[in-house]
């Protein structure tokens, strides 16, 4: 890749310490900087120092940042001083801005010879990585897309008060796509107050700066030059930099790529023009001129669908922030508390873990596999074993406070409520036992096995049987109502709007009248489901063992989408914004748009997912019978 003098300051690039000058990167994992944060990762070195991966500790909830590092080479110390102050004041500027496509700044400050930005952590790759590994042409409403999001956030930039705020180096390598698709604009470490009149020193990239920013001006028809150029990448393939300076027209972009539009060509020819004045003259005017193009080619309809398709269809790389190896197999599912972690696992011991970090607390043994979720309850948590004993240990301590035992094993997991805890056995009953003593303050029966977790109201309490029957009680034990499926409910019942769905084994969802137990309505799935199912916006979603993930509408029973992963789904999905987690007994955890149900992106682990995972704070976790529990960004 050439270089050139132009490029005085690089940005920070996404490469292996080791092989990138790692004597650059003056932080490990575990130190804590500035008092306040704990590195967890270095993410990038460049030629201006390095980027790591951060966790505020100054937030109880986890808050994960990016420290990135800039190295001045001065020796002087008036003239060091001097560029100290600049950052702090450009480093004051940045952080009062608000755009979607900028990621916040939260702190700076100074160590020695080095200054440090502290922004948000956004999850994705940038449009150079993403470059490097697409092997066809973008669609075009994809390249529209990208190019009217720019436009719109360098006309925020230029529109900046009191000052415009002017770039300076749009290039793929400073542009974030995010796994939901959308872009941001990363790297300000060389943008600039715009002064008017005034010449700035000479930076930038050779290949997208244009003519005017070599003579040291700093307008906004340089970004708009290196927008132009940007998208000529983006549909052309070929890398400006490995190209003359200044030579976009000996390169047409119709004779390179016929499947893009003529409207567009000509609207990133413009914005290539040698001239500044024959550009665009405002981001503004470049980002109508795209809207424009996409109403007269059709593709305007396509923009917001694209833009979070089609990162994800190019195989976006899903990195754990951290792994934790259990002894055995993970099949329940995690329950986060104050900034822990609490996992059961068949190597019969209850796991206490650092959420932000994936630290070993301690753990604590059983006499028999954990398959279920903890639940926790004034700082104790509580949680079922084969060893047939609800188990309750000090989440401080991790020492037992008092154990209850059931004549089977306890597979359900506990609900906490009204001062009890209800679990189910298979002894065949539902457990209600009071937090305050430990003793049975009564049981209902089932006639056989209680696998499923109990869903508590202000009135009732409803589960379901391995028998198949589904029981309603109030709280003193007494049957409400009964419903018979044909086969077992292992499937947890999820009570809203006055109805109680839960699936069986039978093949059905049910929705049942949750004061009556009359039915009201059913749907039919391909195969069983112990699957629990979440509700949200009127819309349930489950899993089901014939491989499908299934989005239906509550209100008229109609299926609005299907996923097919690559085998059973016997974990159950979790819902958060527009997006839903899911994982699968092939092994992978999938998100999936919550309208569409189209595929964003999905994490292969090493076993069968047969638990649910768990989101806080924009952090997902997730265990495997792989013996891994494993922590992502949930994006």
């Amino acid at each position: 890749m050439k270089e050139s003098a132009l490029s005085e300051e690089q940005s920070t690039r996404d490469l292996d310490p080791q092989d990138s000058g790692g004597s650059h990167s003056q932080f490990k994992k575990g130190d804590i900087v500035n008092e306040r944060y704990e590195i967890q990762e270095i993410v990038g070195v460049g030629g201006m120092g390095a980027a790591y991966r951060a966790r505020d500790k100054n937030f109880k909830a986890i808050r994960l940042v990016v420290i990135k590092e800039m190295i001045s080479q001065v020796t002087d110390s008036l003239v060091r001083k001097n560029i100290f102050q600049i950052f702090e004041r450009e480093a004051n500027i940045l952080a009062t801005l608000r755009h979607p496509a900028i990621p916040r700044i939260y702190d700076y400050f100074i160590i020695r010879d080095r200054a440090y930005l502290v922004l948000e952590f956004i999850h994705g790759k940038n449009l150079e990585q993403v470059l490097n590994e697409n092997k066809t042409f973008f669609p075009e409403e994809q390249i529209i897309s990208w190019g009217i999001e720019l436009c719109d956030v360098l006309d925020y930039l230029h529109s900046h008060k009191p000052e415009p705020i002017i770039f300076r180096d749009v290039k793929p390598s400073n542009i974030m796509a995010s796994s939901q698709g959308h872009i941001a604009l990363v790297d300000f470490g060389i943008a600039k107050v715009f002064e008017s009149g005034q010449k700035n020193t000479m930076v930038g990239t050779q290949g997208y700066s244009p003519p005017d920013q070599y003579r040291g001006e700093a307008t906004p028809q340089v970004d708009i030059y290196a927008l132009g150029a940007t998208l000529h990448h983006l549909i052309t393939l070929r890398d400006p930099q490995l190209e003359a300076p200044f030579t976009f027209g000996e390169r047409p972009m119709l004779e390179i790529n016929s499947n893009i539009s003529p409207e567009l060509a000509a609207v990133v020819e413009r914005a290539l023009e040698y001239k500044p004045e024959d550009r665009y003259q405002s981001t503004s005017e470049m980002k109508d001129a795209l809207i424009n193009v996409a109403r007269k080619t059709g593709t305007l309809l396509n923009l917001s669908a694209s833009g979070s398709a089609a990162i994800s269809t190019r195989g976006l790389d899903v990195k754990p922030l951290w792994v934790f190896e259990c002894e055995d197999e993970l099949r329940g599912s995690p329950v986060y508390h104050n900034g822990q972690l609490y996992v059961g696992c068949y190597d019969n011991n209850l796991y206490a873990i650092d959420a932000a970090n994936g630290d070993f607390q301690w753990k604590y043994a059983s006499d028999g596999g954990i398959p279920g979720r903890p639940a926790v309850f004034e700082n104790n948590i509580y949680f079922g074993s084969e060893d047939n004993r609800m188990h309750v240990v000090s989440t401080r301590s991790g020492k037992v406070v008092w154990t209850y035992y059931t004549d089977g094993p306890v597979r359900s997991s506990p609900r906490i409520a009204e001062g009890h805890a209800f679990i189910g056995s298979d002894d065949g009953y539902l457990h209600a036992v009071s937090t305050a003593s430990g003793r049975a303050s009564w049981k209902a029966e089932a006639g056989s096995p209680v696998r499923a977790t109990a869903f508590v109201t202000g009135e009732y309490v409803y589960f379901g049987s391995e028998a198949g029957d589904f029981t309603c009680v109030d709280f003193r034990g007494d049957a409400r109502w009964r419903f018979k499926a044909k086969r077992a409910i292992t499937s947890s019942p999820v009570v809203t709007d006055e109805a109680v769905y839960f699936g069986s084994m039978d093949g059905t969802i049910y929705a049942l009248d949750a004061n009556s137990g009359w039915v009201v309505w059913r749907f039919r799935l391909g195969k069983g489901t112990i699957s629990t199912p979440f509700v949200a916006n009127n819309l349930l979603y489950t899993g089901a063992a014939d491989h499908l993930i299934y989005c239906i509408d509550v209100r008229s029973a109609k299926e609005m989408w299907r996923f097919t992963s690559g085998h059973q789904v016997t974990g159950s999905p979790v819902v958060v914004g527009d997006a839903v987690y899911c994982g699968s007994v092939d092994g992978s955890l999938y998100c999936l748009d919550a309208q569409s149900g189209r595929l964003r992106w999905k994490f292969d682990t090493g076993g069968p997912i047969t638990g649910t995972p768990v989101i806080h704070d924009e952090m997902i976790f997730i265990g495997s019978t792989d013996n891994n529990l494993y922590a992502l960004l949930a994006t």
